[in-house]
């Protein structure tokens, strides 16, 4: 637990631990991204659920689904290979990422509530899931990343990402842009800061080909989860430390 992340108690819904889950999906024929449904958004349940490889999604018909895709997409930050950096950096992408400035945990309530925006097409963060997280972030365990223009007074917000920080693990849950290449390079930096600072792994839950584009690579289910573990145990990067929150520089590679 970092020094400057609360604790976020004891969950009254037992979430399965991650060896439950690797032997549910080694030993049977299930073959379902929902692992379960029901429980609760409480920040014990929350933090249970990540440590395990779970994630919550609301379902069609109301109840509140926990996912761990039988094929699960990532952003593998270490072990880089020959030193390479884990993000591909287009030359448009690297051109605009030198027109914005960028800060983390500055504006987590904006972040959420752009990327929950109903006009956006397929967005699934209702009011609950919003509030759940908002409290994650007070206690110190959801992170957002924030792309501005202008300054001062004149200060947008054009771009962001947000998500939940646990040892080595960034596990991704939404990002919004409202300018070109805004989230990529809100992602950039994530990748960046997290290189530079002993972070392993970003989960992107489900591989598009946006992300697949940007360095993202998929893996099975199972692969996931044994290395999970391992992941979570790391010390976390200084960027998600409360100290650390505020304007960031960012630096090309």
């Amino acid at each position: 637990m970092s020094l400057n992340s609360k604790d976020p108690g004891i969950s009254k819904f037992a979430i399965p631990r991650i060896d439950e889950i690797i032997n549910i999906l080694v030993n049977s024929s299930f073959n379902s991204d929902l692992i379960f449904h029901g429980g609760d958004l409480s920040p014990a349940t929350l933090f249970d659920a990540y440590r395990s490889g779970l994630f919550p999604m609301p379902l069609d018909d109301g109840k509140l689904g926990w996912f761990c895709p039988q094929r699960r997409g990532i952003l593998q930050i270490l072990p880089q290979i020959d030193g390479e950096f884990p993000f591909r950096v287009s030359r448009s992408l690297r051109n605009s990422i030198g027109k914005f400035t960028y800060s983390v945990d500055l504006a987590f309530r904006e972040v959420i509530a752009n990327c929950a925006d109903p006009q956006r097409p397929g967005t699934w963060i209702t009011e609950e899931i919003k509030d759940a997280y908002t409290r994650l972030h007070e206690l110190g365990w959801a992170h957002s990343f924030e792309v501005w223009t202008g300054d001062g007074e004149n200060k947008d917000l054009v771009g962001g990402l947000y998500g939940v920080a646990i040892g080595g693990l960034f596990a991704g849950e939404s990002m919004f842009h409202k300018q070109t290449d805004a989230s990529k390079a809100a992602l950039f930096v994530l990748v960046s800061k997290m290189a530079d600072q002993g972070g392993a792994l970003i989960d992107l839950q489900w591989l598009t080909d946006h992300l697949a584009s940007l360095g993202g690579k998929e893996i099975t289910g199972i692969e996931y989860l044994q290395m999970l573990e391992d992941v979570i145990s790391l010390p976390l990067p200084r960027i998600f430390k409360e100290s650390y929150s505020g304007p960031v520089e960012i630096k090309l590679p």
